[in-house]
């Protein structure tokens, strides 16, 4: 994906090239639009979360409110579903009748730990001065977020590679073959790209 601080680099340099056009003068805002509609609030969301970038290379102090706003948007939505998760798995199981008891003389007051609510995991985030990936380690929520925006989808082009070689393998001369017989083979062949 696309990290945010590379698209608003080129939004800017492509505004920058306004200036020095005649007939063309409508075209850079014309990219730009184009830009911003395709990469809108994922691409944020996946720089933001990169403790190297974090709001530094957003320029203004608008965008960097409205960045924090929206990661603040996401985190209270993972929030919430893993609450629910953990209500629903514990409203499932029905403790017997001495166990409940035993849960209720032995049950004390939570102490309210606010270090893992999303505004406080937010706050630690950007007051850290740390920029490598395992400072995420402590901070479930924005290590979630960044592990959903950041990681790059799998690319099925190995796949489609092993299928067109099937197609060579499996010609009409060989159409015998046993499912162990093509197997080798296609490995076989597959394999020859390999060597060094």
């Amino acid at each position: 994906m696309a990290h945010s601080y590379t698209l608003d680099t080129l939004i800017f340099k492509t505004l920058d090239l306004k200036s020095g056009l005649q007939i063309l003068a409508d075209l850079p805002e014309a990219v730009v639009t184009a830009i911003k509609t395709r990469f809108a609030e994922d691409a944020v969301l996946a720089a933001v979360t990169l403790p190297k970038l974090k709001l530094r290379w957003l320029r203004t102090q608008d965008r960097k409110d409205k960045a924090k706003a929206s990661l603040l948007e996401e985190c209270q939505k993972i929030d919430q579903d893993q609450q629910t998760g953990t209500s629903m798995s514990t409203s499932t199981h029905r403790p017997s009748r001495d166990s409940a008891v035993e849960e209720e003389l032995f049950s004390f007051e939570d102490g309210g730990d606010n270090s893992s609510t999303p505004e406080c995991q937010i706050a630690d985030y950007f007051k850290s001065g740390a920029k490598g990936m395992d400072s995420l380690n402590g901070l479930e929520l924005i290590k979630n977020i960044s592990l959903r925006y950041n990681a790059a989808p799998p690319s099925s082009a190995p796949v489609e590679r092993l299928f067109s070689l099937g197609k060579l393998v499996f010609t009409p001369k060989r159409n015998r073959l046993s499912d162990q017989k093509f197997e080798k083979l296609l490995i076989l062949r597959y394999n020859r790209w390999f060597k060094s």
